[in-house]
């Protein structure tokens, strides 16, 4: 059997947290090796924000992150922030643009950031491995020990940056988080974040009709969270952003409010309205404030008399008023790790020093990106957790 091959530093995982570790490590003079399953670089780069890759975000700020300690992501996330990683997209000529609520997509293409992202690595002395599956690893005296489908490697310092469970057909597995319990790390329950949720028979149903329909609302969790976004309905349930957002604070069981008229104080707006047309149809008014296939199914499953607005007394205009301001849905459960954006929970952030990544209990071990129990809101805010918890590491390793 031939010896290992090795390298100082070993990096698993060729994604957005993987890329740049692997170049911060490189630019420091150490021998980098970066490993991945796949035929290609950074896939859910290339897919994200519909192929423009919504790559940070100008408001970041650690309280848009869900994690069972909430301080743990607040020294990376100052030491490579955005305007960092906005300063490196601009050396490289990438134009760029905000959508919305500080959200920064590429102009032209999600491949301009994964070739960003690559030229750093060649610069930086990088050596690169696609296609290559790590059958098992080691700890062995100062480092660790590789068995891979394309030989062994040994290394000083290793770091996971493998991802978390969402999208498995861009080649998603638990790998890092077995790895971690293999090593004795805690990793908490795992669930699917950013993610539509499916509804009910009954409410199914009555919403599958409305399939396309998207309108903005204010969604509030039980735990009292909420987001201004829009609201989707699908064929299967809801989706949009507001849905995404308030989907990584619900729990089976709770009930979603949403707001479907947040601009709109809906007593005083029927009174005006009925000062002016006072045998206008409270149907044909609503259709005024909201989709009119919405409408219509509200009214056949009783929400909305079928009065005119001449016809309605203080208590059921009181009623419409607190209907539509907190319609209640209660979800049937989300549409799973298939379409989630993020996974939530992962390798316990006790287990990590918050400064370099590196497991508290297994030196030389480094725990990075989605694998990790951090997850930020949709909008920019899990590639600026790559970007900062890569760095960190990269620093250090």
């Amino acid at each position: 059997m031939s010896a290992a091959k090795h390298h100082q530093v070993i990096i698993i995982g060729a994604g957005a947290a993987g890329l740049m570790c692997a170049l911060t490590a490189g630019y420091r003079g150490r021998d980098v090796l970066l490993l991945d399953n796949a035929k290609q670089l950074g896939r859910k780069i290339l897919i994200s924000g519909g192929g423009r890759c919504n790559f940070t975000n100008l408001n970041i700020e650690p309280a848009a992150y869900l994690c069972r300690n909430p301080h743990f992501c607040k020294s990376a996330l100052a030491r490579f922030t955005q305007w960092d990683f906005i300063a490196m997209v601009e050396r490289h000529g990438i134009a760029f643009h905000e959508k919305t609520l500080g959200q920064l997509f590429c102009d032209d293409s999600a491949k301009d950031i994964v070739d960003m992202l690559t030229t750093e690595c060649d610069w930086a002395g990088v050596k690169i491995q696609l296609r290559t599956e790590i059958l098992n690893v080691q700890a062995q005296e100062g480092g660790y020990l590789l068995l891979t489908s394309q030989g062994d490697l040994s290394c000083e310092s290793l770091v996971i940056a493998t991802g978390g469970l969402s999208m498995p057909k861009l080649g998603a597995t638990p790998f890092g988080l077995q790895l971690a319990q293999q090593f004795g790390l805690n990793v908490l329950p795992t669930c699917a974040g950013l993610v539509p949720f499916t509804l009910q028979p009954q409410d199914k149903a009555n919403f599958e009709q409305l399939s396309g329909i998207s309108l903005p609302v204010v969604a509030t969790a039980q735990c009292g969270k909420s987001f201004r976004e829009a609201l989707l309905f699908t064929h299967r349930g809801l989706s949009g952003p507001a849905v995404l957002q308030i989907s990584s604070y619900w729990k089976p069981g709770e009930s979603i409010s949403f707001n479907l008229l947040p601009d709109t104080d809906l007593t005083s707006w029927l009174k005006e309205q009925c000062a002016e047309s006072p045998k206008l149809s409270l149907r044909n008014a609503m259709a005024r404030l909201l989709p009119k296939r919405l409408v219509e199914v509200l009214q056949e499953m009783g929400a909305l008399p079928d009065k005119a607005l001449n016809q309605l007394g203080k208590a059921e205009i009181e009623s419409l008023q607190q209907y539509f301001s907190d319609w209640r849905i209660q979800p049937g459960g989300t549409e799973g790790y298939r379409t989630a954006e993020v996974t939530l929970g992962g390798v316990d952030t006790d287990e990590l020093s918050s400064k370099t990544m590196e497991a508290r209990k297994q030196p030389g071990l480094y725990f990075i990106g989605e694998v990790v129990d951090v997850s930020g809101w949709l909008g920019g805010y899990n590639f600026q957790w790559a970007w900062s918890s890569g760095y960190a590491a990269g620093e250090v390793v």
